[in-house]
């Protein structure tokens, strides 16, 4: 044996190499290690677990089409080497899973991992079906808790306890996703590669649930996490923070925000986990008017979920931002064609009361019916408190706000803009920041979100102005003061009345005009 192959370590030794620094978040590590035994002629079962190795290592990366095909290798040549979990990655890519017949005089022993991973398998093929979210749900809680027993973490393409996330909030239930990741963040289940996953999803669902002081805060503890950052981590993160910034009327913020996230975007491949973030950077993107930019994106996200067969679950939620994206672009046709895919969801589900799909077919009509100078007082208040009641209320209060600018009824304006406040008076909200541009790293400073009042006789007579379409050099000439001391009152009220941009500081300002 010559001395380079005597220093070169044994495939198996290189195996273990490969899965410890995986499980210590080390990925690039990992994938040399796992790549150099896949390149060689090491015995089968060296292979596959090296193949296992690298799929994850794909996963965390963004590159789940890669980690499936991985899978799919595994199964055309150690069918016995196949785990149900490379459903993660096959389903998330759309495609179809690989029989692979069980050798019955080895039948695999019912440890832990494999109870984990067959649960994980048969959530994920239910999560694709119609009806099939509740049971999903509740294997991938109960694989979760299989592998809190574990002495070692498990490296998956994906986690338990994240996928179970993914599953709650694309339900509309927000507390769920937020107890499922309590539990594996005091567990540390998975161990380092999905510590920042598991606190990032913990953040969005306080996010959705409307909580922005908790939300910040869990970003703020993800970002600050030691280990190294890769793809899907970064994505979740920027969306994450991009979300925030929207629901605090940041345009320029959004704006900073939106350079990272192209970057994030580019490194991240469109699967069926990737489908929440990148619909949120789509609402950004149609309010920034960079829907064409994204439109690659958005179309492979189309494109998996019709391989699919529009899985209600996840093409409901997707169509949703679509379609608010659309509206945000004034984008009429494309709103019209997202509300009809979300109709087509509903119709699927029409029997099962209380789904998220349902709620949010009614809203889009709803919310086309109000773009269109149509306000039903009553309708909105319903669609409202059901987007706010399935983890929405930046939804909600959103289509109030719109019902308010569109409807030249007074008392149905105070009423729309009194129910947008009631939405958001929820634990926290953050503040906007127009004012002055934010440092994109800078950390945001939340306060309460003010509450009305009564405007001054100087203030009544800048917002008359105001509305009257004056600049605020105008106003200042027509008042004998100056363009700054008109942009202190504009700041001053706009904080008053928390309005979040300056279409609803002009709805606010006319409702207390009207008062």
């Amino acid at each position: 044996m010559s001395a380079p192959e005597l220093e070169r370590p044994m495939t198996a030794d290189l195996v273990t190499l490969a899965e410890q620094a995986a499980l210590t978040g080390e990925l690039v590590e990992a994938a040399r290690c796992a790549d150099e035994v896949l390149a060689s002629e090491a015995p089968v079962a060296d292979l596959v677990r090296a193949a296992h190795v690298l799929a994850g290592v794909h996963a965390h990366r963004g590159m789940l089409a890669d980690a499936a095909a991985l899978h799919a290798w595994v199964a055309a040549v150690a069918p016995s080497g196949a785990s149900s979990a490379a459903a993660i990655a096959l389903v998330g890519t759309g495609q179809e899973l690989p029989t692979c017949p069980a050798d019955p005089s080895r039948p695999a022993p019912p440890t832990l991992r494999t109870g984990a991973d067959g649960l994980v398998g048969k959530a994920i093929r239910a999560s694709v079906r119609p009806a099939g979210s509740a049971s999903a749900l509740s294997d991938l809680t109960r694989a979760a808790a299989m592998l809190e027993c574990r002495a070692t973490p498990v490296l998956h393409d994906d986690s338990p306890a994240a996928l179970g996330a993914l599953v709650a909030l694309h339900r509309g239930e927000p507390d769920l996703a937020r107890t499922l990741v309590d539990r594996a963040l005091a567990a540390d289940l998975g161990g380092a590669p999905y510590r920042r996953r598991h606190l990032l999803l913990r953040a969005w669902a306080d996010m959705a649930g409307g909580d922005l002081l908790a939300a910040r805060a869990g970003l703020d503890a993800a970002n600050a996490r030691p280990e190294p950052v890769h793809a899907r981590d970064e994505l979740v993160a920027v969306a994450l923070e991009a979300g925030l910034v929207r629901r605090a009327g940041d345009t320029r913020g959004l704006l900073a925000v939106w350079s990272r996230a192209r970057e994030a975007v580019l490194r991240h491949a469109v699967d069926l986990w990737s489908l929440l973030p990148i619909g949120e950077l789509a609402v950004v993107a149609g309010r920034l008017g960079q829907l064409a930019w994204l439109a690659p994106h958005l179309q492979a996200g189309d494109e998996l979920l019709t391989a699919l067969g529009e899985p209600v679950l996840w093409a409901a939620p997707w169509h949703w931002c679509a379609f608010l994206a659309a509206v945000a672009a004034d984008d009429p046709p494309a709103a019209q064609r997202h509300a009809a895919h979300l109709a087509e969801g509903a119709a699927d589900v029409a029997a099962h009361a209380g789904s998220l799909a349902l709620v949010l077919s009614r809203a889009a009509r709803t919310w086309l019916r109000v773009l269109a100078g149509d306000v039903d007082a009553d309708d909105v208040s319903a669609v409202a408190g059901s987007l706010s009641d399935a983890g929405m209320a930046y939804d909600g209060a959103r289509l109030a706000k719109e019902a308010a600018v569109r409807t030249s009824d007074k008392r149905v304006l105070a009423a729309m803009l009194n129910l947008a406040r009631g939405i958001l008076a929820g634990p926290t909200v953050l503040p906007t920041t127009e004012a002055a541009p934010a440092e994109p790293d800078a950390p945001v400073v939340v306060t309460p979100s003010p509450r009305p009042g009564v405007l001054s006789d100087r203030e009544r007579e800048v917002a008359e102005l105001l509305l009257d379409g004056l600049t605020y050099r105008e106003i200042g000439d027509r008042l004998f003061i100056t363009a700054k001391t008109v942009e202190h009152h504009v700041r001053g009220m706009r904080q008053r009345l928390g309005s979040e941009s300056r279409t609803d500081l002009f709805a606010d300002l006319r409702a207390s005009l009207a008062g």
